[in-house]
């Protein structure tokens, strides 16, 4: 039985899709929508949204006259470009087992880019955290996100910088992260990402360039991410415009 909530919703499209992945649904058939309410007591229109939801993200398709299927080529999609997971998620959505290091915590200046980005002043102080996130000891995710001082209300120590981000904010700036802008850029290693990946420099990799913003929509975080591509591929579905 699925609870209520304000997010029910994601709740049974959840529930489903860790049955779609289990292979519950026998010859990849998703029952009628009167039989997923019933089963989940839950609203034919919740069922209809969770499944709008699952078929947008392309593990599920309808057939007109045949019904509702799994998606076999969707369920390669580990993690939706479109939205915001913790890299631990990612991993573990690979198959992999993660854990994470702290490289680095520090203040420093915020030079001219990061300055416009989070609309500072040259020069206000940052908080800079740097982490390494691995698959058992094997580096996979190196990333570097950037705060402004000025936003932390409750000190910042080496031990909270294992949080995932939205979570430091949430606890030590009562800010809430809503949404990234991010561009993805393909790029040559340098010798210190690099030597943190445990690669050759020069190795190519993608990196997610990123600018973090909060429930007023004002930007509280720059973040860079490096990404091994021979441990991690990111895949999306390309559909028609309009379909």
């Amino acid at each position: 039985m699925i609870t209520r909530s304000p997010s029910l919703t994601e709740q049974v499209k959840a529930h489903l899709k860790e049955r779609i992945v289990g292979g519950d649904f026998e010859e990849g058939r998703i029952p009628s929508e009167t039989e997923l309410a019933a089963d989940l007591g839950v609203s034919r229109t919740t069922i209809r949204d969770a499944l709008s939801r699952l078929e947008h993200e392309g593990s599920i398709y309808r057939k007109q006259g045949a019904g509702t299927f799994v998606n076999q080529p969707g369920l390669q999609i580990k993690s939706r470009l479109e939205e915001m997971w913790s890299y631990e998620e990612v991993l573990r959505d690979h198959g992999y087992t993660p854990s994470v290091r702290v490289g680095e915590m520090r203040t420093e200046p915020a030079g001219e880019q990061v300055a416009a980005d989070l609309k500072l002043e040259p020069g206000e102080p940052l908080i800079v955290i740097e982490k390494l996130f691995l698959e058992n000891d094997l580096p996979v995710v190196l990333t570097t996100n950037r705060l402004p001082q000025r936003l932390v209300s409750v000190p910042v120590r080496a031990s909270d910088a294992r949080k995932p981000l939205y979570g430091l904010l949430e606890d030590h700036c009562d800010r809430f992260l809503s949404y990234y802008l991010s561009e993805i850029v393909p790029v040559a290693l340098g010798t210190y990402e690099a030597g943190r990946l445990g690669v050759a420099r020069r190795t190519p990799a993608l990196s997610f360039e990123e600018i973090g913003f909060d429930q007023e929509n004002e930007p509280v975080v720059n973040a860079t991410s490096f990404f091994r591509d021979d441990l991690l591929r990111l895949r999306l579905i390309r559909r028609k415009a309009g379909a």
